[in-house]
């Protein structure tokens, strides 16, 4: 640049020159952009999540309608496709809510409005932060006390069995935690590639996961029948499958189900276990749900508990991650993003791998970490919030237990619709039967995406078709959450219900008999 030159004028000349240069090499056409589907990652256009999927968008766009005007058959859109508590309603536990303000806003500890068992969990939380402020990072692995208090409440639920608080990662909700582990264990070229054995239905994040990572997905098929009882059969019979093409090398169980809402018995657990142990794979236990079981017959075993009382030849050997989260429970803390993983028998310098991993993310959300450590220690009898504590967790679980029951025994009244006991989770998963003239309908998509579109255009309900969990050939089955007040509940149970009816009215010949689903055929 020349002395006394205008830096602005020089600046802009440059630029029309490259523009006129533009112009003259591409003759008017317009530049073409670097990324487009043809050049998208493959293994993201793979990835595929009902939970989220068109059916959701759909509804989000007939939401946008009603709220502008637009007459619809309904007034409201009823979102029960997902776990999300607290937009169908649920209050937030006011321990948990206490604990996070304080953590939040420290200032707030000398406010005589708050109790003092949440002024203490406060100050200890901050005392493990950075500057004692919420807003700094943590470690990778987490903060140091909140795992140790994770450590704590796993040694009291397995009634003492240790718990060592360096096996301990906190995660932004359950999901990363699974991400990662997944991460660590998919390698490997054709047949040698890593398989990973899943339920079937299925949490649509494993087989996501899975596209994602390009692993080799095994399906293993939940009995039905049976209660959607995890048979050791079926495993054995998809492990000798997949090995003619893949390695397996991990088995995920998600107890209590999602969205088949089983809990698995002891000795399920511990069947296994053995066949984790006899064919050396890497066991992936999701528990979110641990704290949602309904059932009176049914009780919550953790897979760590378990391997643990079938002695040190398998609880020294067997490799396994298990998963939880302030997502479900009673909490339904789901935007909070908090979670953690334990790990037992990793090879220590695989270990050092996985928290390398980790720190590429920094750490997960402070204050969900904040929220995880409220749910690992809640006030103990003795202390101000006990009470108050007590009486709204039983308020939740105890509601949850009862739209379980009330659900199963509704869509059991609908000719076409078989649905199995809610013993756990959020979510009933009934059968239905499908006319043969809407299956031949449907053409380019599925039989029950049809007919959860059909639900959500004619009632204004949304619920994910079973096709984006996976389900047994030739059935049909849809998803849908409980959480809904018993009230809305029972509305929406009767719309589906009343819809139902007028949908096998429009596909069957007239005067035919309903048919019954395929599990009610099994049964007699």
């Amino acid at each position: 640049m020349s002395r006394g030159a205008d830096p602005k004028a020089t600046s802009c000349t440059r630029f029309s020159t490259a523009e006129a240069t533009a112009e003259t090499r591409d003759a008017g056409k317009l530049r073409e952009k670097i990324l487009t589907m043809e050049t998208l990652n493959p293994h993201v256009k793979a990835v595929e999540y009902a939970v989220r999927g068109p059916i959701v968008i759909k509804a989000g766009d007939i939401e946008r309608r009603l709220q502008q005007g637009v007459k619809q058959p309904f007034t409201e859109v009823i979102k029960a496709n997902i776990g999300d508590a607290h937009a169908m309603g649920q209050q937030p536990i006011t321990f948990l809510r206490q604990v996070v303000a304080l953590c939040c806003f420290p200032e707030l500890l000398d406010s005589p409005a708050f109790p003092d068992d949440a002024k203490q969990r406060a100050q200890r939380i901050l005392q493990g932060c950075g500057g004692h402020s919420l807003g700094s990072y943590s470690a990778s692995q987490g903060v140091e006390c909140i795992r140790q208090d994770i450590a704590a409440y796993i040694e009291q639920r397995d009634q003492g069995i240790p718990a060592d608080w360096n096996n301990i990662y906190l995660t932004t909700g359950a999901s990363d935690g699974i991400m990662s582990i997944l991460k660590l264990l998919v390698s490997g070229q054709g047949s040698s590639r890593t398989g990973v054995m899943i339920p079937i239905p299925q949490y649509p994040l494993y087989s996501a996961a899975i596209s994602e990572l390009e692993a080799v997905q095994i399906n293993y098929y939940l009995d039905e029948a049976n209660c959607w009882a995890l048979d050791i059969g079926e495993l054995r019979r998809a492990y000798r499958a997949a090995k003619q093409h893949c390695q397996p090398r991990v088995l995920c169980i998600i107890n209590p189900g999602n969205p088949t809402g089983q809990v698995q018995s002891k000795k399920c657990i511990e069947e296994v276990l053995h066949f984790a142990y006899e064919e050396n794979l890497f066991v992936m236990s999701d528990e979110v749900y641990q704290d949602n079981v309904y059932s009176p017959d049914c009780q919550f075993h953790s897979f760590k508990k378990v391997l643990y009382e079938m002695g040190p030849e398998y609880s020294s050997s067997v490799e396994l991650a298990s998963f939880h989260s302030t997502s479900k429970g009673y909490t339904g803390e789901c935007g909070f993003r908090g979670g953690y993983m334990e790990i037992l028998n990793m090879d220590p310098e695989v270990k050092a791998q996985l928290v390398k991993l980790l720190s590429v993310r920094l750490c997960p959300p402070v204050s969900g970490q904040a929220a995880m450590d409220v749910i690992v220690n809640p006030p103990r009898r003795h202390e101000a919030s006990y009470t108050q504590f007590t009486k709204e967790k039983n308020s939740v679980l105890g509601a949850l237990a009862e739209k379980a029951k009330m659900t199963e025994q509704i869509l059991n009244s609908v000719p076409g619709m078989k649905c199995n006991p809610v013993q756990g989770a959020m979510y009933a998963f009934p059968q239905i039967f499908i006319p043969p003239r809407a299956v031949q309908e449907a053409l380019s998509v599925a039989p029950d995406m049809l007919y959860c579109l059909k639900l959500l255009e004619e009632t204004g309900i949304c619920v994910v078709p079973g096709s984006g969990f996976g389900q047994q050939e030739g059935t049909y089955h849809f998803r849908m959450t409980i959480l809904p007040s018993a009230e809305k509940l029972k509305v929406l149970l009767e719309k589906v219900r009343d819809f139902h009816l007028r949908f096998l009215q429009e596909y069957s010949p007239q005067e035919a008999p309903v048919r019954r689903t395929s599990q009610e055929h099994s049964e007699t």
